[in-house]
């Protein structure tokens, strides 16, 4: 389980992404590379990662549901994830 600090970045991140969305595509459609440069670094798309939401997990994230592949296993193994059932044929 990654640390609360480590997720609360990450948030903070996806909500500066947010802030300077327009301004970015704006400085980027004008050519401006001088005045995109002076935006803050974190705020670009590509420092975005995904996470699980419960765990923090980095790796194996499943995008439908915003969870990693571990906690999506439990959780459906458990009932707790609505449609969802163990295959078998």
């Amino acid at each position: 389980m990654a640390k609360e600090g480590v997720k609360a970045r990450e948030i903070k991140r996806a909500k500066l992404v947010a802030k300077y969305a327009e301004k970015r595509a704006a400085l980027k459609a004008a050519g401006d590379y001088i005045a995109l440069d002076k935006l803050p670094k974190a705020s670009s798309a590509v420092k975005l990662h995904n996470r699980c939401k419960l765990t923090g997990r980095p790796r194996g994230y499943m995008r439908q549901f915003g969870i990693s592949r571990v906690t999506f296993r439990d959780m459906a193994l458990a009932g707790k994830i609505p449609g969802v059932k163990k295959a078998s044929w």
